[in-house]
């Protein structure tokens, strides 16, 4: 049984990868599925370090293949914050709402033409003998001056991607899995996954 261990607690990223990934593997679990008190800290300066510390952290816990992504958005008007901060940017215990709030408010008297922004993915999948593969998504985009939609999580509701009148809350889910940061990540991620089962050099 071919099964993948997603790095993370959040159920809205992790529907968004079963999407994507769920054909390579017989069953996709996530951090939510362990009765376990784990705890990773992201203390990395960028998406690569705090991907491969998840990534790393918990295939060394249960020594199966392991994917982790750290993601985040970057506002041309604010000189790229959030960005690794994007999940705590209104403190540790923040919604989604108090993080858009605060992106709005630091945003109201920025012009639409000055709204720039992108989405970044950066994915790390560490197959069954430990081998390590990294791949990276951009998705640009604009914000916002208010939130849209009622699909998707996180800075969703106001992010306008490139080529679309609507945010990614307010497009369907089939939609955004084929534009957005994430699928970027995952097109290139698909072509290692061919090769490394294909090849069988990986347990299956």
């Amino acid at each position: 049984m071919r099964k993948l261990l997603v790095a993370t607690k959040n159920e809205g990223k992790a529907r968004e990868i079963k999407q994507l990934v769920g054909s390579y593997f017989d069953d996709v679990v996530t951090l939510n599925d362990f009765d376990n008190n784990i705890h990773i800290i992201e203390d990395g300066s960028t998406f690569e370090e705090n991907a491969l510390n998840k990534a790393k952290s918990i295939y060394l816990l249960f020594r199966q293949p392991t994917l982790a992504d750290d993601s985040g958005l970057e506002v041309d008007a604010l000189g790229g914050r959030p960005g690794v901060m994007s999940a705590r940017y209104a403190g540790e215990n923040a919604t989604d709402e108090d993080r858009i709030k605060k992106l709005l408010d630091e945003l109201k008297d920025v012009p639409e033409n000055r709204r720039g922004a992108q989405f970044v993915c950066v994915l790390v999948f560490i197959d069954q003998q430990g081998r390590i593969y990294q791949t990276k998504g951009i998705c640009r985009g604009k914000i916002a001056f208010e939130t849209r939609g009622e699909n998707g999580f996180g800075y969703d509701p106001v992010f306008i991607p490139d080529g679309f009148d609507k945010t990614f809350a307010e497009l369907d889910s089939q939609i955004k899995n084929q534009i957005s940061h994430r699928a970027k990540a995952f097109e290139n991620l698909k072509k290692i996954l061919g090769e490394i089962y294909n090849e069988g050099t990986c347990d299956k």
